[in-house]
């Protein structure tokens, strides 16, 4: 088996044409030719698969180690997708620290539609061990949450919930394959907004997720060509060439969060950071250092209290305001008012996201390019 950085450039590589392109083709192709009335094809109508689309998730299925890869149009498209695994009356823990659209979605919509939900703390076991109960299906969480990067250990929450026949979801966006893989640790499904990491460029929404086992696929397919919200084979195309330089990305995106890092350590306007790898005596270093290769191009700090995160924010020339991650370039917002706002402002103070807080994904540009738009917005505050 060729190993990871090569399943990158060619995984996924169906051979179904004459021309010698090295790429695969953009098939924009709703519907398919039957060879004759009672023919057997693999495809039909493109909602219910497309070779284009069909290529970058057999790819992701790759990198994952798992059974089957599935693309969405969006990845609240994949979540609503995965949580479709559970019916009314299931009971599921959820990640106490969660996306806000995920936090919108299990509320507004799947509460009301008869699934239980349990929000606890995964990074503590115990918790999500304490919180099962006789109708408890699955668990869902981020092992790196958004904003505060705290960090769950798949593998001991896996053995829990398989104690319990309950199924593991993870949403794996944050660190991708090429820094973890859940599926190798326990998880049951993984999925990502593929719009992130894994495109990388800012210009297209996707969804995937990624099953371990046939049942899950034949389960998930289902959902998929039912719901219908399918990725189109052009974004499908330019999600299989973001994917190509996932490793190279990755790595600048950590090297640059790095030095970004060292810089917030000695600014006397910053009270706190988070990353996991900043306390190394940390429960999130200690899981992080275990279960991944790195902890990703994200990083959340707080300003002093009393200092003006709008201000700081608009006064950024560089780094872009917006919402987002994961992208060529650099990316800041500001939970409380924009990614996290869904979340009731007694709730976001509850989970820890203040006002105060800045989160920053952490481009590809030069770092101290980056440095140097942080110091001047820091002067103006």
């Amino acid at each position: 088996m060729v190993k990871f950085n090569t399943l990158l450039v060619r995984g996924g590589r169906p051979d179904d044409n004459s021309t010698g392109a090295v790429n695969v083709p953009i098939y924009n192709s709703s519907t398919f030719r039957y060879p004759k009335l009672g023919s057997d094809v693999k495809w039909d109508y493109e909602r219910s698969g497309n070779p284009t689309r069909d290529a970058v998730e057999d790819v992701c299925a790759e990198l994952e180690n798992g059974d089957r890869g599935f693309a969405f149009s969006s990845g609240m498209a994949a979540i609503h997708a995965a949580l479709a695994l559970f019916k009314p009356g299931d009971h599921i823990i959820i990640g106490d620290n969660i996306y806000g659209g995920t936090f919108r979605l299990v509320n507004d919509f799947l509460k009301p539609r008869g699934l239980e939900f349990t929000e606890v703390d995964t990074q503590d076991v115990n918790a999500v061990a304490a919180a099962f109960k006789p109708n408890t299906k699955g668990v869902y969480f981020e092992p790196v949450t958004n904003p505060l990067l705290k960090v769950s250990s798949v593998k001991r929450i896996a053995k829990v919930a398989h104690e319990h026949d309950a199924l593991v979801v993870v949403d794996n966006t944050f660190l991708t394959p090429y820094l973890q893989k859940p599926l190798d640790l326990g998880a049951d499904v993984v999925l990502h907004s593929a719009t992130k990491y894994l495109g990388g460029h800012s210009d297209f929404t996707a969804g995937m997720i990624v099953t371990k086992t046939k049942e899950l696929s034949d389960r998930i397919y289902a959902v998929q060509n039912t719901i219908g919200a399918v990725l189109a084979p052009q974004e499908a195309n330019l999600l299989r060439r973001g994917i190509q330089t996932l490793n190279l990305r990755m790595d600048r995106h950590i090297q640059n969060a790095e030095k970004i890092i060292a810089y917030l350590e000695s600014n006397p306007k910053v009270s706190r950071i988070y990353y996991p790898t900043v306390d190394k005596s940390s429960q999130d270093y200690k899981i992080i250092s275990d279960e991944a290769r790195g902890a990703g191009g994200v990083l959340s700090f707080e300003i002093k209290d009393g200092l003006d995160a709008a201000k700081f924010v608009n006064s950024l020339q560089l780094i872009i305001l917006a919402v987002s991650l994961g992208a060529a370039e650099s990316l800041v917002e500001v939970p409380a008012f924009m990614s996290h706002f869904e979340i009731p402002k007694p709730e976001r103070l509850k989970m820890g996201i203040k006002d105060e807080l800045i989160r920053l994904s952490v481009g590809l540009e030069d770092a101290d390019d980056l440095i140097a738009d942080l110091d001047q917005a820091f002067q103006k505050i």
